[in-house]
C-alpha cells in the first residue's frame, strides 16, 4: 500500500466532522483504496451509505480507476512467454540464440554453463509471474464484478420508490440480488485461488528475472498481493448475510405494495 493511500485511510478512519466523511471517502477511492466493504469499515459505515457518498463527490462508483487492475500484457522476456507447453522449446531456443552470439565460446563450457542457469531461472521466474498476474487480475475482475452488482442492487431498490412499472422494476430488482450473491461466490473462488500463488525471489538470478520483467513494463506484483482479502470466505460470509439481511427486510417492505400490484 502505497505512502498516500496509508494516510488518507488513516484520516477516513478518525474522522470526527460528519461533513467531513464523504470528503474523505472520496479521497481514499482516488488514491486507490476502491473496495466499497474496505470503506465501509474504515469509515464504520455501510456499503450504501459509501456508494451515496461517493456518488455525492461525483464519483461514479461503478467506473474504478484504471491503476488499480493489473494489466495482462503479452509476457515475452528474451521469448519466454511464461506458457507451460512451450516451456522447454522456448529454452531450448534461447540457448541456440546465446550460442549462435557466442560463436568463440563453448555452449558447455563454464559461460554456456552460467548462461544456461540464468536462462533457467528467467524462464521459471516469468512462468510463475504469468500465474501469479493472471490469478491476480480475475480476483480484481471478479472483485470489481461483485462490487458493481452490489452497488446494483442499491440502485434497483432506490429506483421503486419512483417506478412507474413498478413490477417490472420490482423483478428487476430481484434480479439483481441473485446476481449479486453469484458474484459474491465467484470473487471467492477467484480470491481463494489467488491466494495460492505467493510471490517470492528465491535466488539473486530470480531477482534479477524479476528486475527484467518489470523493465519490460509490467507491474510489480507486490501491491496487488498486499491488497488480496485475507480471508476470502468470511468476507464472502460477510457479503451474503448483508445482502440476504437487507434484502429479506425490503421484501417485507414491498409486500403491501406487491398485494395491491
Amino acid at each position: 500500500m502505497s505512502t498516500h493511500l496509508h494516510d488518507v485511510l488513516a484520516a477516513l478512519r478518525d474522522w470526527s466532522r460528519p461533513d467531513r466523511r464523504d470528503e474523505l471517502i472520496a479521497a481514499a477511492w482516488t488514491a486507490g483504496e476502491t473496495r466499497v466493504t474496505a470503506l465501509a469499515e474504515a469509515a464504520r459505515t455501510s456499503r450504501p451509505a459509501i456508494y451515496r457518498a461517493l456518488r455525492s463527490q461525483g464519483i461514479d462508483p461503478r467506473h474504478r480507476p484504471e491503476d488499480t487492475m493489473i494489466a495482462i500484457a503479452p509476457l515475452d522476456i528474451e521469448g519466454f512467454t511464461g506458457t507451460p507447453d512451450t516451456m522447454d522449446a522456448q529454452f531450448n531456443a534461447a540457448l541456440r540464440r546465446w550460442a549462435a552470439h557466442h560463436p568463440e565460446l563453448n555452449p558447455r563450457g563454464p559461460e554456456g554453463h552460467a548462461e544456461g542457469m540464468r536462462l533457467a531461472a528467467l524462464m521459471d521466474t516469468v512462468a510463475r509471474y504469468a500465474d501469479v498476474r493472471d490469478r491476480l487480475a480475475h480476483e480484481q475482475v471478479a472483485r470489481t464484478e461483485r462490487d458493481r452488482l452490489l452497488h446494483q442492487v442499491e440502485v434497483r431498490w432506490e429506483a421503486l420508490s419512483t417506478a412507474t412499472a413498478w413490477l417490472a422494476a420490482h423483478h428487476a430488482y430481484v434480479l439483481s440480488v441473485d446476481e449479486a450473491r453469484i458474484a459474491i461466490d465467484m470473487w471467492r473462488e477467484r480470491a481463494e485461488t489467488a491466494r495460492q500463488r505467493m510471490w517470492y525471489c528465491s535466488s539473486p538470478r530470480d531477482e534479477a528475472a524479476y528486475q527484467q520483467i518489470q523493465a519490460a513494463g509490467h507491474p510489480a506484483l507486490e501491491d496487488a498481493l498486499a491488497d488480496l482479502d485475507p480471508s476470502p470466505a468470511l468476507t464472502a460470509d460477510r457479503l451474503r448475510a448483508d445482502l440476504d439481511q437487507a434484502h429479506t427486510r425490503r421484501t417485507e417492505l414491498a409486500a403491501p405494495t406487491l398485494h395491491h400490484a
